[in-house]
């Protein structure tokens, strides 16, 4: 099928396989900042943005991309800076894998509810499986994002 959405801004039309999952399509992009986890759509580490909404990209089919506005974690901190800026300031990431997921939740909180405290931080970020911290530097770091906004 013919999909026709905007990727970080930039229009995109292109073949799809409908079954095909968005995580495929962004990573065949050259946009390898959204990585496969879990595959299964629970650890986070896919999440990207469509229609200003956090998905599983290893569960978004492509079949409903036509319209639809994506964002991947690329996207969002070129778009935002000041997002990767609180994340390096607060040391919000270890080995990095569940970063651009926590980063895309971020995202997706400060567009939902701008003004959220910690505990509304914690509870967008727990979707995000984080294997290397305690957490504590992450939502730091998305508080630090969410009073700059």
């Amino acid at each position: 099928m013919r999909a026709r959405f905007t990727l970080n801004g930039a229009p995109v039309e292109t073949d799809v396989a409908p079954a095909s999952m968005l995580l495929d399509l962004v990573r065949e992009r050259g946009l390898t900042g959204t990585k496969e986890g879990c595959a299964v759509g629970i650890c986070g580490v896919c999440t990207v943005l469509v229609d200003d909404r956090p998905v599983s990209s290893c569960l978004y089919l492509c079949g409903f991309l036509d319209g639809a506005d994506v964002w991947t974690v690329e996207g969002l901190v070129e778009r935002e800076p000041e997002l990767a800026d609180a994340f390096v300031e607060c040391e919000g990431m270890q080995c990095g894998i569940c970063t651009p997921g926590q980063v895309v939740a971020a995202a997706a909180l400060r567009l939902r509810s701008p003004g959220a405290g910690a505990a509304e931080v914690r509870e967008e970020l727990a979707g995000n499986l984080c294997r290397c911290t305690g957490y504590e530097t992450i939502v730091e770091a998305v508080m630090r994002y969410l009073e700059r906004s």
